[in-house]
């Protein structure tokens, strides 16, 4: 049997009846691999109104889904040869470009191919502040979600880094698309954050949810869709995906929050945290770093283009 640490539940919503159930489960869980999720299903981890299940299992409306998360593994975290996009180093920091799909540090079931592996390759040194399985991670960004991450070399650094995001001080900027026109040219969504009142390992707007505010702004219009630029005042899970969401436009290829019929045969969600800037820990002085649109993303953006001017 599974050490138990957190038992979570929720109901399949009328949009989810008919997926299986270790891919809607997967889809809930994010940083879990489909065959992680299949071994908690075939341990009894996962149950459908109080019964065991097979992976195949079609989900349906109204079933009471509930998962138990293990106890995570105090493992040791192995270097990887894994391929890293740096766009700066010094001795306390590294700025890196995170490719879409790429898991930030391990968690229970993730021990392989995270960013942190392929940091423990590069680097010697890494900040303990956040133990075994996130060194020097400061912050992340989901799974599916490309762009720019800091990663702190050493306390100093990450004691630094780490208040300027309490204090909201670090810019973050990222590029979304999402679905539908975007009426204003800009806009503040001030909602708060917290666990969905159903499904709870989803995010959502609630009354007593922690303050959120996301700031966004039209970058340019096509025939359905709308690229966005979105500045985080504050850094909530899922905040931009949940934001949008709550105003009519979630982000095409969100499995969580977006539409569940997808018009691009994508891997996820098409936002990228594009610009990066803070207080060097020991310089003093404002660095920020950019980065462009990966190729997924451009790869979408040229077809919409292409029917507008065909319009």
């Amino acid at each position: 049997m599974m050490e138990e640490q957190e038992k979570i539940e929720f109901k399949v919503a009328e949009i989810d009846a008919g997926t299986r159930l270790d891919k809607y489960v997967s889809a809930l869980l994010e940083g879990k691999s489909r065959s992680y999720i299949q071994g908690m299903i075939e341990k009894g981890g996962v149950l459908v109104n109080g019964s065991i299940r097979k992976s195949n299992y079609p989900v349906r409306e109204g079933d009471a889904v509930s998962v138990t998360i293990p106890e995570p593994e105090e493992l040791g975290v192995k270097p990887e040869k894994i391929p890293l996009e740096i766009l700066y180093e010094d001795s306390d920091l590294v700025v890196v470009n995170k490719k879409q799909g790429m898991v930030v540090h391990p968690a229970s079931g993730v021990y392989s191919g995270t960013l942190v592996n392929a940091l423990l390759e590069h680097c010697t040194d890494l900040s303990g502040i956040n133990g075994v399985l996130r060194p020097g991670i400061v912050h992340r960004i989901d799974k599916d979600t490309s762009g720019i991450l800091v990663i702190a070399k050493n306390d100093h650094a990450h004691n630094i880094l780490a208040e300027q995001l309490k204090e909201h001080s670090m810019t973050r900027v990222y590029y979304a698309l999402v679905e539908g026109i975007v009426k204003q040219d800009e806009g503040i969504v001030d909602a708060p954050l917290g666990r969905h009142p159903v499904e709870k390992i989803k995010m959502a707007v609630v009354k007593d949810g922690r303050h959120a505010v996301t700031h966004y702004r039209v970058i340019k219009r096509y025939k359905a869709q709308t690229l966005v630029e979105c500045v985080l005042e504050t850094g909530r899970t899922h905040q931009i995906r949940v934001h949008l969401a709550h105003i009519g436009h979630p982000v095409v290829g969100d499995p969580v929050y977006g539409h569940k019929k997808q018009r691009f045969k994508l891997e996820g969600q098409l936002l990228h945290a594009k610009k990066l800037g803070f207080i060097h820990p020991s310089t003093k002085e404002y660095v920020e770093f950019e980065s462009p649109l990966p190729e997924h993303f451009e790869k979408v953006l040229n077809v919409l283009e292409n029917e507008l001017k065909k319009s």
